[in-house]
């Protein structure tokens, strides 16, 4: 036999026969390999990496130890080795038992010592807080992090009452019918399941006619936003037209997608038509069914006027964005149902189920269609198509229609609950959009030469003191106007709302008595 074929082999073998030691005598669970234990310690070892991985956060408060007997097969060890080195975590209170849920961690150890030098994470909490210069660029964010008792921001729907059952009985469904196929990459343009769902409900909720063709499913209005911006910036569109006051998440999403901001008034008519025909944007974002944060409905005259500005080559981008949610007031037709083909409409399940499904739609005119499939291809691949497929179901079975009704009379009483609270607590305060949507705008009048009564960020600011979250009016601006607050209702049960507003009141006379107490020492 050829020696060096020989020792070839033998080098070969002996190789594969050192891997497979390595591997059977490790963990993927924190890279763990027991041959870098010390002889007789091996206990220490494993006791001594798991304390230090929960020091450190890589085991976070909640996570869940591999089985004793599953860790000590990949580590080839004894099961009482590693039932040991948990029993030592146990006695200093670091994991617990938690019967089927297994061994969990429930505290990490108080560690002496100077503080890290740097973060620990690329982003933390804006020193100057969520009402501090500093946090403009993700105020709402910065809010939602901050702690808080009671949560009166706008913008979310009443998240305790998703239909878990609903949903998971057509998650069910669904799974039971999918073939390993539907597993694969889905259409960028969204399931077609979903997008004839989603006209089935337009057609029934909006009076909007349209072809399933016609739709692209995306993640939120956020995302119909962007996708937009990338394709008119494309085209050349640069200057957007924005309802003011308007959604202050809009406006950064549209800046973000590289476009110019320009405030177009808005007054009891809706937007001003006649600035926007006078001023240089070339596409407008608006909100006409229920004028995010005043309320107001986009009066017949000027949805005349808007649709002959569009007709000219201006193009309208329409966020339906709570339009299903009215209490005390007619139904009123989408923008998109009187000029589909100059109208770019967007809608999602946000206020309606919840923002976390990341679930919406955008119907685009033909012209810009295979553009924006090709930006969310590129963005993306598509949506979750699961998540896709049981909102379908939820939809053709009339499911979604039923949750809505239910939201509505819910909704409802809570909105009555924040009317009769501002009534008593906040004396002087106008309310403003209360017949629908989600939330309720309040201002204050300014004093006689027409100044604001104070600064609302400073009150908004004195009430997360006091453990309420709330949005100042003038985050929602971009021209000085009246001082106030944006109170969401639909999140909050009806002894929150009431507890809410009596300490937004608070805050607000502290802020009025300090107020005097500077004029006086002014005289």
């Amino acid at each position: 036999m050829d020696r060096s074929k020989e020792s070839d082999i033998q080098g070969s073998v002996t190789a594969r026969a050192e891997a497979a030691r390595s591997e059977a005598t490790g963990s993927d669970f924190l890279q763990l390999d027991i041959g870098r234990a010390p002889a007789g310690g091996r206990t220490d070892w494993l006791a001594d990496r798991l304390r230090t991985a929960i020091a450190d956060g890589t085991l976070a408060v909640g996570s869940r130890l591999p089985a004793s007997r599953v860790l000590a097969a990949e580590l080839r060890v004894s099961r009482g080795l590693v039932t040991e080195a948990y029993q030592r975590l146990a006695e200093t209170g670091q994991v617990a038992g938690r019967g089927r849920a297994g061994t969990v961690v429930v505290a990490a150890p108080v560690t002496g010592g100077q503080p890290p030098s740097g973060p620990a994470r690329s982003a933390l909490p804006d020193p100057a807080g969520p009402f501090g210069t500093r946090a403009r660029g993700a105020l709402v964010d910065a809010l939602r992090a901050a702690p808080g008792r009671i949560d009166l921001s706008p913008g979310a729907p009443d998240l305790a009452a998703f239909p878990r059952t609903a949903w998971l009985q057509a998650e069910r469904r669904v799974l039971a019918e999918l073939t390993p196929a539907d597993f694969g990459y889905g259409n960028p343009q969204g399931t077609p399941a979903l997008r004839e769902a989603i006209v089935g409900w337009l057609a029934l909720n909006r009076g909007i006619r349209a072809d399933p063709g016609e739709v692209v499913v995306v993640a939120g209005v956020a995302q119909a936003l962007g996708l937009l911006a990338q394709v008119l910036r494309a085209e050349g569109v640069r200057q957007v037209g924005v309802e003011d006051p308007g959604s202050l998440g809009t406006r950064r999403q549209l800046e973000h997608g590289g476009m110019r901001i320009l405030p177009v008034p808005v007054d009891a008519g809706g937007i001003d038509t006649a600035a926007l025909a006078a001023g240089p944007a070339q596409a407008v974002v608006l909100t006409p069914a229920h004028q995010f944060p005043t309320g107001v409905v986009l009066d017949g005259e000027r949805r005349r006027e808007l649709l002959g500005w569009a007709a000219a080559g201006g193009v309208v981008i329409e966020d339906d964005y709570d339009a299903e949610h009215r209490y005390d007031r007619a139904p009123v037709p989408a923008l998109r149902a009187l000029l589909p083909e100059a109208v770019c409409y967007t809608g999602s399940v946000s206020k309606l189920l919840a923002p976390a499904l990341r679930l919406g739609w955008l119907l685009v005119p033909p012209r810009r269609l295979d553009a924006v499939i090709e930006a969310k291809r590129y963005a993306d691949l598509g949506n979750p198509v699961l998540a896709q497929l049981v909102l379908a179901r939820l939809m053709a079975s009339g499911e979604l229609e039923r949750h809505l009704r239910f939201v509505r009379r819910r909704h409802r009483a809570r909105r009555d609950a924040m009317l009769r609270a501002i009534a008593a607590e906040l004396p002087g305060a106008r309310v403003h959009g209360a017949a629908a949507g989600l939330h309720l705008m309040v201002t204050f009048d300014g004093d006689a030469a027409g100044a604001p009564a104070f600064d609302d960020t400073a009150l908004a600011a004195a009430a997360l003191e006091l453990g309420v979250k709330a949005h100042p009016l003038s985050w929602h601006r971009m021209t000085p106007g009246p001082a106030g607050l944006v109170l969401g209702y639909a999140s909050g049960t009806v002894g929150e709302i009431e507890e809410g507003v009596a300490v937004i009141g608070t805050a607000l006379r502290r802020l009025r008595e300090a107020r005097g107490r500077r004029g006086s020492r002014r005289v």
